[in-house]
C-alpha cells in the first residue's frame, strides 16, 4: 500500500489517513485510493462476479477481501436450507463459491464466526487504525470507530475493488462533531447519535467524514463507539471517525487478524499516534449539548424524526421550513400519530432487538438488564450480531433472560432490520426496533418502525407500550 507523505501543514485524522492511501490523481479531482480491507455480503449481484470472470480478471489481493453471509441469513437457523426462497439461497452459495475458488476469507452459515459484517469485521481484528474499508453496504461508518476510514460502495464500484484493490474519489469535506457536557448515565450512544442526528438533520453532514470527538467520546467503549460511527451515514455523512486511543487497544489486543508480538509493538505506537493535529482546521464544527438528552425514539420516517421519551411529538405548523413541515406531515399520517402527542404509553405490536447498530454483547447486556425476569407483552425477536457475540450471551446466561421472558432467541444475521430473510412485520404494526432506519415499509409493507436504544426495547417488550426504561430501573432499584 502507498505510504505517507511528510506534510508541515496540520492535518486532520481523515486527511491523513486519506493522503496516505492516494494512489493516483486526476486533473478533474478524482482520487484513486487503495483499499486495505474489502468486506463482501450475500446480497452482492452474482453478475459482479461473472463479469470479472468473463474477462480474466482475478480479484487482486484476496487475503484483504472477507466474505460473510448476513442479509438473507435466517434467525431460526444456520442452515442453508432454511434461507428463505431459491434466489436468495443461490446468492449465499455464490457468494461461498467464490469465496473457496479465489481463496478469500470466508465465515459461511453454521461457522461460529458467522454474523453481521459489521460486527464479525471488528471482533476478528479485521478492521484496524488507519485502514480505508469498503463494503456494498451503507453502514460500513461503522468500522470508523477504529479510526479507520470506512464507507459504502455500489455494485460497480466492489467490482472495481475487486479487480484493482483500488476505487475512484472525490475527496469529502471534514466535519468535526463535539459532544459537549455529561450525558446522565442511562444515556446511550444510541441516543446520542439520534440526537445529534436530530440536530442537524438527515442531510446535514452530506458531503462529509465526521470526526467525532471530545471526553463524552474517549469515555464511550469501542462497542458504543461503533454504534455511533454506524449512524454516521443517517446523518448524510460518507463516514464516521473516533480516533484510536487505549480503548481501541485494548479491544483489538489479541483478536485473531490484528497483528501481534513485534507487529503488534510499532503498529500500536502508530495508532496512537494517528490522531488530527491539535490546529488542523475542518470544513464545519458542531457542538452537541448532551446534559438534557433522554432516551431518545423516532416518531417519524427518517432517523431525525424523533425526540426523547419525556417530550411531545413537535407539531408540524411549528415548523419554519415549508419542506420539514411537509414531510413531517407525511411521516405523522403513515405513523398514525399527531403532532403534540406523547410516545409514552403508545402501544406496540411486536419489538426487534439487533442489527450492526445494536448487536453487540454490550447491547444484549443493557437488553437483559431490562427485563428483570419478567413476560414481554408482545411478540419479540432477539437476534445477536454475530455467532461468537450469540456464545457469549449464552455462557453469560442472556438468553435465558430472554426465553424466560417469552421472547424468541435467534441465530446471526441483519433479521427484521430491513426484512430480507423474511423476518418482517403485518401491515399497519407497530414495531420497535434497535436497528437504524424506520423508512416507509423497511420492516415490511405498512409497517411503522420506532427507533430506541437496547434498553428501550427490552422494557417496551415487558411493558407492551413505549416506556421510559429509567422508571423501569428505578422501580428495580426500590
Amino acid at each position: 500500500m502507498p505510504h505517507p507523505t511528510h506534510h508541515a501543514s496540520p492535518r486532520s485524522l481523515f486527511e491523513k489517513i486519506w493522503q496516505a492511501h492516494v494512489v493516483a490523481e486526476q486533473p478533474s479531482g478524482q482520487i484513486l485510493l487503495y483499499i486495505d480491507r474489502h468486506y463482501l455480503s450475500d446480497d452482492l449481484p452474482a453478475e459482479s462476479y461473472h463479469t470479472l470472470q468473463r474477462r480474466g480478471i482475478p480479484i487482486r489481493r484476496p487475503a484483504a477481501t472477507v466474505a460473510v453471509p448476513d442479509h438473507y441469513a435466517p434467525s431460526h437457523s444456520t442452515r442453508l436450507a432454511d434461507v428463505i426462497d431459491e434466489d436468495r439461497r443461490v446468492m449465499v452459495t455464490e457468494l461461498a463459491e467464490q469465496a473457496r475458488r479465489h481463496g478469500m476469507v470466508h465465515f459461511g452459515l453454521g461457522d461460529e464466526r458467522q454474523g453481521i459484517i459489521h460486527v464479525v469485521g471488528p471482533e476478528q481484528g479485521m478492521s484496524l487504525p488507519g485502514m480505508t474499508v469498503v463494503c456494498g453496504d451503507s453502514h460500513t461508518s461503522t468500522h470508523g470507530a477504529f479510526g479507520a476510514f470506512g464507507f459504502g460502495i455500489g455494485a460497480s464500484e466492489v467490482s472495481h475493488v475487486m479487480a484493482t484493490q483500488t476505487l475512484w474519489q472525490v475527496r469529502p469535506a471534514t466535519m468535526r462533531v463535539c459532544f459537549s457536557g455529561e450525558p446522565a448515565p442511562e444515556i446511550t450512544a444510541k441516543d446520542l447519535a439520534l440526537a445529534f442526528i436530530r440536530q442537524v438533520g438527515v442531510g446535514g453532514a452530506t458531503g462529509h467524514v465526521i470526526e467525532y470527538c471530545g471526553p463524552v467520546i474517549d469515555a464511550m467503549s469501542m462497542e458504543a463507539r461503533m454504534t455511533l460511527c454506524n449512524l454516521s451515514i443517517e446523518a448524510g455523512a460518507r463516514a464516521g471517525l473516533i480516533a484510536p486511543d487505549h480503548t481501541t487497544l485494548a479491544y483489538l489486543r489479541g483478536r485473531p487478524f490484528a497483528p501481534s508480538g513485534a507487529e503488534w509493538d510499532a503498529a500500536s505506537r502508530d495508532w496512537l499516534a494517528l490522531r488530527s493535529d491539535p490546529d488542523a482546521v475542518f470544513d464545519r464544527s458542531v457542538t452537541v449539548a448532551v446534559a438534557s438528552i433522554s432516551p431518545m425514539v423516532t416518531w417519524g420516517t427518517d432517523p431525525s424524526q424523533c425526540c426523547g421519551i419525556d417530550e411531545r411529538i413537535p407539531d408540524p405548523a411549528d415548523l419554519p421550513d415549508p419542506a420539514r413541515r411537509a414531510a413531517a406531515e407525511r411521516a405523522l399520517r403513515y405513523m398514525g400519530l399527531e403532532g403534540g402527542q406523547s410516545l409514552q404509553g403508545l402501544p406496540v405490536d411486536r419489538v426487534f432487538i439487533g442489527s450492526c447498530t445494536n448487536g453487540r454483547i454490550e447491547d444484549l447486556r443493557l437488553a437483559a438488564s431490562a427485563i428483570r425476569g419478567r413476560k414481554a407483552r408482545v411478540r419479540t425477536l432477539v437476534v445477536p450480531g454475530s455467532g461468537l457475540v450469540r456464545a457469549q450471551a449464552e455462557a453469560e446466561g442472556l438468553h435465558r433472560v430472554f426465553l424466560d421472558a417469552g421472547m424468541t432467541w435467534g441465530t446471526p444475521g441483519c433479521s427484521m432490520c430491513l426484512g430480507v430473510n423474511g423476518d418482517i412485520g403485518q401491515p399497519g404494526e407497530r414495531s420497535v426496533s434497535t436497528t437504524n432506519r424506520n423508512f416507509v415499509g423497511r420492516q415490511g409493507p405498512g409497517v411503522r418502525t420506532h427507533l430506541v436504544n437496547p434498553a428501550m426495547a427490552a422494557a417496551t417488550a415487558i411493558a407492551g407500550c413505549l416506556t421510559d426504561y429509567r422508571e423501569e430501573l428505578a422501580h428495580a432499584a426500590v
